[in-house]
Formats: C-alpha cells, sequence, structure tokens
C-alpha cells in the first residue's frame, strides 16, 4: 500500500506503520463539526466547544436570578402572614343584661333542733313519734326506763316523813318548856336548846322535800320531750337502746316546719343580695318551683373557695327535704354593658382580663372587671366600652405585643 508523505505515521511496536490508525484518524477528521474559523492565511481552524458550554451556563444563571427576584417579595410576606396565629374577635357592643344570679346549695330545716337525753339515761321502753311526725311544745316523744329512780322517790317520801315527825316531837318539848320556864322548873337556857332542837327539825323537813324535787326532777328528764313545735326530721334511738347523754343526737326537729336554701354564690353575687329579696328554688328531682325569701346573707367569705351563703327561708313542702340539693334563680335588677362569652376571659393574681387587638393587629392586655355572669355570658362592669375588639378564644395562648391574624364574628355570646 503506498504511503502517503502528509499523513502523520504511527508506528507499532516493532516500528512499523500502522495502516489502521492511519485510516481511523482519516474517519475521525471527516466526522467532526463543521463549525471552523478562518485565520488569515486563510487556513480553516474549529471552534472550542468548552467556550460554548461556559457561555450557554452564564445565560441560564442570569435568566433564573433575574425570575427569583422578581417572586420573592409575594412569597415571603404570604410566609410571615402564615406565621401569626388566627384568632376569632368580636366587638361586644353594649346590652342591657337582666340581673339574674343562678345558685346551687343544699336544702335544710332553717332551725335544726337537736335533742338528746339530758338526763342520766338508761335503757328505753317506748319510742313515741316517727320521723315526719309533727310534734307539739313538750310533746313526749320517747320514755327511759325509771324503776330505780322510782324506788328513790319512795324513799324520799319516807325520810320526809320521819323529818316532819322530828319536827312535831320538837316543836311539842319546845311548847312544855316555855310553860315550865314561867313556873321556874327550867331556865331560859333550857329554852334556847329547845327552840334550836324545833329550827332543827323543821330545816330537816325542808331538807328532805328538797331532796324529794331534785328526785321527781330527775324522774321527768327520763322523758325525751319536744323542746317547741315542730316537724320530727329524724329519730336514732329504738325500744331497749341504752342510752346516756354521750349519745348525741336522739331526735332532729324543724322548728315551726320552716325550711331553707343554703345556696353558695361568689363574694362579687353576694354585694348584689338584699333580705327579703325573692327567690325561685326548684329542687332536684322536682319540676315544682318555690318562691323564697332571703332572710340571711353570709357576713363571711370562705378564703378557700372564695365563697359566701344566702340563707333562702321556704314554707314547709313535702318536696322540699333536708339534705336534698336545689337550684336558685335570683333576680337582681338589670344593667347595661359589653357581654362577653366565658371562654374570653382570663384571670391571674391580680384579677380578670382580656385581650384586645389593636389598629396594627397587636394583643394587647387589657383589664376588666366582671359586673356579673348570666346564662348568655359575662356582664362586664368596668375595662371596655364595647368597641374594642376582643380575643372569644386561645386568649391562654396569646402573650402581650402578639402579632395575630384577626377574623370577625358578630357579637353572639
Amino acid at each position: 500500500m503506498p504511503h502517503d508523505p502528509g499523513a502523520d505515521p504511527v508506528r507499532n511496536t516493532y516500528g512499523v506503520v500502522s495502516e489502521m490508525n492511519v485510516e481511523a484518524k482519516v474517519k475521525s477528521a471527516q466526522m467532526a463539526p463543521a463549525y471552523e474559523g478562518v485565520l488569515e492565511g486563510g487556513e480553516a481552524q474549529p471552534f472550542p466547544r468548552g467556550k460554548a458550554l461556559i457561555g450557554a451556563g452564564a445565560v441560564l444563571l442570569a435568566v433564573g436570578g433575574i425570575w427569583a427576584y422578581s417572586h420573592r417579595n409575594p412569597g415571603g410576606d404570604a410566609a410571615r402572614a402564615n406565621q401569626a396565629p388566627l384568632v376569632t374577635v368580636s366587638a361586644p357592643g353594649v346590652t342591657t343584661v337582666a340581673g339574674t344570679i343562678n345558685a346551687s346549695g343544699v336544702l335544710a330545716a332553717r332551725h335544726d333542733m337537736p335533742v338528746g337525753v339530758v338526763g342520766e339515761g338508761g335503757t328505753v321502753v317506748q319510742v313515741l313519734v316517727e320521723p315526719g311526725a309533727w310534734v307539739k311544745r313538750g310533746q313526749l316523744l320517747a320514755v327511759i326506763d325509771r324503776q330505780v329512780q322510782n324506788q328513790q322517790q319512795a324513799s324520799s317520801n319516807a325520810n320526809i316523813g320521819v323529818a316532819q315527825a322530828d319536827a312535831r316531837i320538837a316543836q311539842a318539848n319546845l311548847d312544855r318548856g316555855l310553860k315550865l320556864v314561867a313556873n321556874g322548873f327550867i331556865s331560859n337556857a333550857d329554852i334556847d336548846k329547845l327552840t334550836a332542837v324545833r329550827d332543827a327539825a323543821n330545816a330537816r323537813v325542808r331538807v328532805a322535800q328538797a331532796q324529794l324535787g331534785e328526785m321527781q326532777a330527775k324522774i321527768r328528764r327520763l322523758n325525751i320531750v319536744a323542746p317547741a313545735d315542730g316537724l320530727v326530721l329524724d329519730r336514732a334511738l329504738e325500744v331497749g337502746q341504752v342510752v346516756s347523754p354521750g349519745n348525741g343526737v336522739l331526735f332532729r326537729i324543724a322548728d315551726k316546719g320552716e325550711m331553707e336554701m343554703r345556696a353558695r354564690l361568689s363574694e362579687s353575687d353576694l354585694a348584689h343580695l338584699a333580705l327579703g329579696q325573692e327567690v325561685k328554688v326548684r329542687p332536684v328531682g322536682s319540676e315544682r318551683e318555690f318562691v323564697g325569701h332571703v332572710w340571711q346573707v353570709s357576713p363571711v367569705i370562705d378564703p378557700a373557695t372564695r365563697q359566701g351563703i344566702a340563707r333562702i327561708a321556704l314554707p314547709y313542702d313535702r318536696d322540699i327535704r333536708p339534705g336534698g340539693f336545689a337550684s336558685a334563680e335570683i333576680r337582681s335588677g338589670s344593667m347595661s354593658a359589653p357581654l362577653l362569652p366565658e371562654s374570653a376571659l382570663q384571670a391571674d393574681a391580680q384579677g380578670s382580663y382580656v385581650y384586645v387587638v389593636t389598629g396594627d393587629n397587636k394583643a394587647v392586655r387589657r383589664r376588666v372587671k366582671v359586673a356579673m355572669v348570666t346564662e348568655k355570658g359575662v356582664a362586664i362592669a368596668s375595662g371596655l366600652s364595647g368597641v374594642e375588639r376582643v380575643v372569644l378564644r386561645a386568649g391562654a395562648f396569646l402573650t402581650e405585643g402578639e402579632t395575630v391574624n384577626p377574623r370577625s364574628q358578630p357579637n353572639q355570646p
């Protein structure tokens, strides 16, 4: 095969030109890209590939930077807006609130009189009344065995007879002495002695009579009687039971059958009550409603619960059972005030407060004073005018000055 003098000979390991390598080089030159340049000498040169790739990358980076710059503000603002907590707010306005105070409490006798043993005690031989019975003052409720006391009474009676006999003898001796002293048979000193004996005998008669009276009183105290007119609420003894003053209460009697409800109220609610105020009371489990009147307002407040007791007098009725529970509705006038749901109010050591949203959507704490709590919401006595945007819920999760995303809700406490 003739050798081309212009070709670059490629020799193998043995120094012989490789025709295969020469043909591969020719084919590679034919497959080169068509991009070429012309130098001053007229000779064609290929365009560098690396420079073309670098230029294309720079263009892409520039286009991407322009797009990111043009879209950066809307995306950032939306992200920051989504970070603010969403809260529900409402301007409560001013509402006329009926002064209704709702309370609960226990039913009890207005004057619960405990009755027990006042004497020595003994074995109960008779019980004459049952719970629910009406009794009169002094009426016999139960009888305690008095056999021993009866014998002591008989002994006292006998002692009176002995003392009276001694007194009669002493008086007779004195009378005879007075006749003898006139004739000089006895001296005045003897008369004085006889007089002293007579006086001592009369004194022993009075002692014996007093002892009899004491025994009779002890026997009477073995009768358990009603201290006043009223209704028997309970009894705690049976026939055959041995009782003594240490047994405590044996009967409970409601004075004149008068009942009451002991309603537990907060100190703010107690301030709105007055003696004689009308109250509607409904015992638990009953459909009936009873009208009572406040007859006593507790002068003290329980430091643990911050509550006091209002005692409401009620007439006797079979549906009013001491020890049961009841609900009360107390009318205490009306007032005009902002009305908020209970969820809007928060409390700390200084009192109650709410969160108000300002014009720049900042949550600001506002101190308020509660006037009353009703079925429709909490009436605010001071701290709000009614035009503020008040956070209705989630106030416990907010902090002072925090930026929020408010959503308005109509005033529906």
